[in-house]
């Protein structure tokens, strides 16, 4: 039987999140077109393999939407405070953004990596020799490869509670980041690099896609980070795209994402425009990762999710 993580349900009432904690449930609601047909079944794959994980004990929270009509296309337990590792990540990158857009710092400042930013795991700049680099140039490492190291630096910088109180200006309740990026959590501190509900992520996103996050120029910085992004091993993994160079149109297909991967946690949100139709997406996962098998599962599941909303856009 498979629980929230804990300390979960306390980090959310910190940070103003009431988390409900109800097992999977799946109920299709009204969706849009698929390839101009009749859509009751566009995506019985992607139900039916979250109901088989939701059976098997994993937590599952998803939702999508159409862009353009804001129709919601599938809800599974929208409305749960997931964790979403790494995912919060994009709340950092609005609120600098944000700033560079008001011309509160420059996007050249260098800043200089120390010791109690040292991270491991992903990212890149803890192999590279530079000991600095420009602000700008660390929120392209993180939008490109989750850099841990790059993510410290800028919260450092930034601040978290300027973060926090972004997240709060734009209205979020139940997504969050909570604390730095850390090799071991300890007793005093967040069990969760950052929450999130599945619904509040499509809005997020949706919203960075039409230019409505703070001003169109923010929400434009933001996206240009994102589409760097080069993790497409989950729900993304369907789409065919290639890893390393897919900012521009392959096969009509444009995506922004972004991942978050922790033990027992795997999520992916992001926006998919194809020939047909576009889609904003949140798909969280939270399971028992002592078994590969499991593991793998999980991602079959997001990369089923993946091949219904290839098939609506395109």
């Amino acid at each position: 039987m498979l629980h929230r993580p804990e300390g979960l349900q306390r980090t959310a009432s910190t940070a103003g999140i009431a988390a409900t904690g109800r097992r999977s449930r799946h109920t299709a609601l009204p969706r849009g077109r698929h390839r101009g047909e009749d859509t009751s079944q566009s995506f019985a794959r992607g139900f039916a393999a979250l109901g088989e994980l939701a059976l098997a004990g994993v937590q599952v929270s998803a939702r999508a939407v159409d862009l353009a009509s804001d129709r919601v296309l599938f809800s599974v337990d929208d409305h749960v405070v997931m964790p979403t590792a790494s995912i919060g990540k994009v709340l950092l990158l609005v609120e600098v953004a944000a700033q560079l857009q008001a011309r509160h710092t420059s996007g050249l400042t260098l800043l200089d990596r120390e010791a109690r930013d040292a991270v491991g795991d992903a990212g890149v700049w803890q192999h590279l020799a530079v000991p600095s680099l420009p602000l700008a140039d660390l929120a392209a490492l993180i939008g490109s490869t989750s850099d841990n190291l790059a993510t410290n630096v800028l919260l450092r910088r930034i601040g978290l509670e300027a973060v926090s109180a972004r997240t709060e200006q734009l209205g979020l309740t139940r997504t969050a980041l909570l604390d730095l990026v850390r090799d071991r959590r300890g007793p005093d501190d967040a069990p969760q690099l950052s929450v999130g509900s599945a619904k509040e992520l499509v809005w997020l996103f949706a919203s960075l896609a039409r230019g409505e996050i703070v001003d169109q120029p923010t929400s434009q910085r933001v996206v240009q980070w994102l589409s760097l992004n080069t993790d497409l091993s989950l729900v993304a993994g369907a789409f065919g795209l290639d890893p390393l160079a897919h900012r521009g149109a392959d096969h009509g297909l444009l995506l922004v994402n972004k991942t978050g991967t922790d033990n027992g946690v795997r999520s992916e949100v992001g926006v998919l425009r194809g020939p047909r139709a576009g889609v904003a997406y949140a798909v969280s996962m939270y399971f028992d990762d002592s078994a590969l098998p499991v593991r793998l599962g999980v991602i079959e599941g997001m990369r089923t999710i993946g091949l219904d909303l290839l098939e609506y856009v395109h």
